[in-house]
């Protein structure tokens, strides 16, 4: 392997780990501060949802740590134990944020809809990306190694366009808490961090595939 292949996959594993940090850095110091509207995750949701007609969706509570989400095909927001319970500016930045993807689903976004178009050929396909390339290798078959790696470069694709969906989402939670008045003023700069923090492991997963199809491109090409 060449020296500048081994900067980039230790750089492809280096970046996620890093932003990884960063956002449980961040969440933390923040799930140290009370929302001073003494509201928890849990009625922030609801009362985003409710003020946006969607009284429908539910909100229920899921296990682990920051493994709160939407699910389009549910309806339904799931917030994890802290994010739900706690009246915190964490808890307030993330609950708003997965609201902001239920609202998109509602206006039927752009990016989540193609998003969500394009999400079962992306789970298939880079599933079979590295059984394709290591049959490649092994019959020495060089076209079957250029699919592998079109493979991999669809969940790059796949992670390009979430960015806009996340992006959009945590502008839409940071406008609602602020109109419907469920942070005070002074709470907002720690929710702009909260979300911030969390959209740089969305910037780094796309870095970090990029750079692994970087990596498979200078190995294979040179063959």
């Amino acid at each position: 392997m060449e020296l500048i292949e081994i900067y980039i996959f230790l750089a492809a594993l280096a970046i996620p780990g890093i932003a990884q940090l960063y956002v449980m850095a961040t969440y933390g110091r923040f799930q140290k501060k009370e929302n001073q509207k003494g509201l928890s995750g849990y009625e922030i949701a609801r009362k985003m949802l409710d003020k946006n007609g969607l009284e429908d969706i539910d909100i229920s509570e899921t296990k682990g740590k920051l493994s709160d989400h939407y699910d389009p095909r549910k309806k339904a927001v799931f917030l994890s134990h802290d994010v739900y319970h706690k009246k915190t500016i964490s808890s307030a930045a993330i609950a708003a944020h997965e609201v902001g993807h239920a609202i998109q689903d509602k206006q039927a976004y752009t990016f989540m809809r193609i998003r969500a178009a394009i999400f079962p050929f992306v789970s298939v396909g880079t599933k079979l990306a590295y059984g394709i390339l290591i049959v490649g290798l092994i019959f020495s078959m060089l076209n079957l190694i250029w699919v592998a790696i079109a493979l991999v470069g669809l969940g790059l694709l796949f992670q390009l366009i979430t960015l806009p969906v996340e992006f959009n989402a945590s502008t839409t939670a940071k406008s609602e808490l602020q109109k419907l008045n469920l942070v005070d003023p002074t709470n907002l700069p720690g929710v702009a961090s909260v979300l911030r923090a969390a959209a740089l492991t969305y910037v780094a997963g796309v870095i970090s595939s990029a750079l692994e199809v970087i990596r498979l491109i200078l190995i294979f090409s040179r063959r």
